[in-house]
């Protein structure tokens, strides 16, 4: 294979599992390989992951699609990263971890979080940064390390993701794209550098951190033993890339103007391009970089299909969630008067509470399993309603919507989504929205970044329209339902804090 027929690797480091494509020129997904890999829990608040596990995980996946297609080194245009964000490792002299790959969903340094979010720093920094203050950010992070592990903070000679952990380990080479910088808390989106002032907070220098690169930044030197294991040439072209939300918009087509990207898997997100930073006066919604004149604004949600699971596991035990969630159709919108605040782990946008808890309100001797399951499918929408109303101050009004992850693999959610959000929502072909969009970068970045940003032709897909008279009951709840969490964000506090007092 030659010329124009070689192939492009994406190599999607997720956080449950590493996913590797291989993808023609045109789109076209020829192969793909799943490793999956564990999210250890030893105490509440903790979600870490071993970066030597996932670093293995890289490695497999490519040796596999390789012998899947049958290809040679020679076969390969280049290879291309896409990876979760906002996690932390910090390395010893010897570029050894000394910590676990801390995730996003580690919630250790909660009380840092509220702590710059009360003093006002944290709204400063997120004005330069485009990151909101939340336990997710490596930012906040580090200040918990420098504060509760001053022991491992003090030995530590780097500070990376997990990214670029895989990165160091396979090249030898230190170095960050500015779109994970961006999610790091501590990168200034409108210099292009690491913020002065960020770095302060949480205590590091500026050498202690990854080198900064554009996305479409060519890395070449793979290790000739990494290069065996994969079945790649040494010199193969892999391309910086960029992390996994701002790629799935790229993946689904996201990036033109009016178009907003969902996507719902464990957790979730909502997403839209705009061509220059962004910021969103209370600091709720991120900004992150894909290319130099793209850039993407949204927000994230903890609470996802794992809603769902969490809702089939107790309401409807021994069955799958698949089974289950067409009962849901069975009862009206707005589930006969009951609302769920599906907060089951605590929250970023729209909130950005750590400590916000579910909650089940309006229940009565009348209601069924069957209105709860509809509860908890429409609460995750009002989430997803809710971050796509703050959006509209920045990117505006959206026209339509393009859906993936699990959750688009259900007609009845697609609908209900249509109905809140009041427009078309089309369900691409593919759902391997992060690696097509690892792949589109790849092939731009070869391409020597010139003209527009690739845009892969892509099928209609399905496509749901919104019912009007579902619209409007929707739009009437929605501000009954964010009420709910303004009156009871109090309470919560205070039932945490007996609960933990009852404890000691």
């Amino acid at each position: 294979m030659t010329g124009d027929n070689r192939i492009i690797l994406a190599i999607d480091i997720g956080t449950t599992s590493t996913k590797t494509l291989a993808v023609d020129q045109t789109g076209g997904i020829l192969a793909s390989h799943s490793v999956p890999y564990p999210l250890h829990t030893p105490a509440p608040g903790y979600a870490e992951q071993d970066p030597a596990v996932i670093c293995e995980a890289v490695i497999e996946g490519a040796a596999n699609i390789m012998k899947l297609g049958g290809w040679t080194g020679e076969d390969v245009l280049c290879a291309s990263f896409s990876s979760a964000n906002h996690s932390l490792i910090l390395l010893d002299e010897n570029e050894h971890p000394l910590t676990p790959s801390i995730t996003w969903a580690d919630l250790r340094s909660a009380a840092q979080a509220e702590r710059l979010l009360k003093d006002g720093t944290g709204l400063s920094v997120y004005s330069r940064t485009g990151t909101p203050i939340h336990p997710m950010s490596p930012l906040v992070k580090l200040i918990w390390m420098r504060e509760e592990r001053p022991d491992l903070f003090r030995r530590a000679k780097h500070f990376v993701g997990i990214k670029e952990y895989v990165l160091l380990r396979l090249f030898g080479r230190m170095v960050t794209d500015y779109s994970m910088a961006s999610a790091t808390g501590m990168f200034n989106l409108e210099k292009l550098i690491w913020d002065p002032e960020a770095l302060r907070l949480a205590g590091v220098r500026e050498e202690q951190l990854p080198r900064l690169v554009p996305t479409t930044e060519r890395i070449s030197g793979l290790k000739p033993e990494a290069a065996r294991r994969m079945g790649l040439r040494p010199d193969t072209p892999f391309i910086a890339g960029a992390q996994d939300g701002v790629l799935a918009n790229l993946g689904i087509g996201a990036v033109e103007e009016g178009v907003l990207a969902v996507t719902i898997g464990t957790s979730g997100a909502v997403r839209a391009a705009v061509s220059r930073p962004a910021f969103d006066p209370e600091g709720r919604l991120f900004c992150y970089a894909l290319t130099e004149d793209c850039w993407i604004v949204g927000g994230p949600s903890n609470n996802g299909a794992i809603v769902a699971q969490w809702t089939t596991d107790r309401l409807f035990p021994g069955k799958a969630v698949e089974e289950v969630l067409p009962l849901a159709a069975e009862v009206p919108p707005g589930a006969n008067g009951l609302l769920f605040l599906p907060l089951l782990s605590g929250e970023r946008a729209p909130f950005w509470d750590a400590q916000a808890k579910g909650v089940m309100f309006g229940l009565t001797l009348a209601h069924s399993e069957k209105e709860m399951l509809r509860a908890a499918m429409e609460g995750v929408l009002f989430q997803i309603t809710a971050i796509a109303s703050f959006m509209e101050r920045t990117g505006g009004k959206p026209r339509e919507v393009r859906a993936s992850g699990g959750f688009a693999r259900s007609g009845l959610w697609c609908q209900m989504m249509a109905d809140m959000l009041g427009v078309p929502v089309r369900i691409p072909d593919s759902v391997e929205s992060s690696g097509l969009g690892a792949a589109q970068l790849g092939l731009y970045a070869m391409n020597g970044c010139e003209g527009p940003l690739l845009r892969w032709a892509r099928g209609d897909g399905k496509q749901y329209v919104p019912n009007e008279e579902n619209h409007r009951l929707y739009r009437r709840i929605l501000p009954l339902y964010l009420s709910l969490y303004d009156r009871l964000k109090e309470p919560m506090r205070e039932a945490e804090e007996l609960l933990a007092a009852h404890a000691e």
